[in-house]
């Protein structure tokens, strides 16, 4: 059984839910430590005091922000304990929103959360209402010294909880930085595009996706371990501009070409419950007088 990270309570109207928050995923990413490029030692990081000279213990370290060029406030955890709202434990649903309203940008991270001490009833009573209505419950709370706004749904049997950006959080699109294009797409180019993107559309499959760039890392490890040689990958060439619209049906005929080779080998594959035709030495009969005695000896078994 998972730990929990934060125990808490979710209001709705003068319903009062006690529940657990736990991780909702798991990062698969390669971790590596510092060593020394020479020998391969380790590398130490101290908490180096720079006015003493000296290294201190992390039980004399405070937290210190900036409020003007070398002039730091500094707060104890106490103290920044304090700044939590009455209710810091608290997560009281302010909204009930559509789902498609929300703008995947909004979101952080993703949680599960499960019933508190005595809390399995309004648990199962906020799933309910959460999947019956399939709209999303938004509130606010705070987390590891933050404030977040977060969203709460029903899914797979359980209440998840996704933590979002505040709308100042984002970056507006006006602040970055796009050159005006030169001209306009071509209405071919637009329509080939549109084809493109139709010919690759597909209901998303998650599984389907792997972290390739993953696996090739940990296979150089392995091969680094046996003792290989890792040459240092060439410098992939720019590509130039090129024509788009040449470019784009190019583009279609290659995704075009595996999709009739895929529709040809269906198409004479035999379907489930066809009988095969089996050659037998000396025959001479025609496909077509072969196919005809196996539908009349299948129409006579059934």
């Amino acid at each position: 059984m998972p730990r929990s990270l934060w125990n808490g309570t979710i209001a709705f109207g003068m319903v009062r839910v006690p529940i657990k928050l736990y991780s909702a995923t798991e990062s698969k990413a390669v971790r590596f430590r510092e060593r020394h490029s020479t020998d391969g030692s380790a590398i130490e990081h101290r908490r180096m005091c720079v006015q003493e000279g000296k290294e201190i213990p992390y039980g004399e370290t405070v937290k210190g922000f900036e409020v003007s060029s070398g002039s730091f406030v500094t707060l104890s955890k106490e103290e920044i304990a304090s700044a939590d709202r009455p209710g810091a434990h608290m997560i009281e649903i302010e909204h009930f929103v559509a789902r498609e309203q929300i703008d995947p940008v909004y979101y952080e991270r993703a949680y599960r959360l499960g019933p508190g001490k005595l809390g399995d009833e309004s648990y199962m009573l906020l799933h309910a209402a959460l999947k019956r209505s399939d709209r999303v419950g938004i509130g606010r709370f705070v987390f590891h010294n933050k404030a977040h706004l977060v969203a709460l749904r029903a899914l797979d049997g359980v209440i998840a909880l996704h933590t979002m950006r505040f709308a100042d959080e984002l970056v507006e699109p006006g602040d970055v930085d796009i050159p005006a294009p030169q001209r306009k797409p071509s209405k071919l180019e637009v329509a080939a595009a549109g084809a493109l993107v139709d010919q690759l559309s597909s209901s998303f499959r998650p599984e389907e996706y792997e972290d390739t760039y993953r696996a090739a890392l940990l296979e150089l490890i392995e091969r680094k371990a046996r003792g290989e040689t890792i040459a240092a990958p060439e410098a992939e060439p720019e590509a130039p501009e090129g024509d788009l619209l040449r470019a784009l049906q190019a583009s279609l005929e290659q995704r075009g070409k595996p999709r009739a080779s895929r529709a040809k080998a269906k198409k004479s594959r035999p379907s489930a419950g066809q009988a095969k035709p089996v050659k037998r030495p000396g025959a001479s009969r025609s496909p077509a007088t072969s196919r005809g005695k196996s539908a009349k000896a299948a129409k006579s078994g059934s």
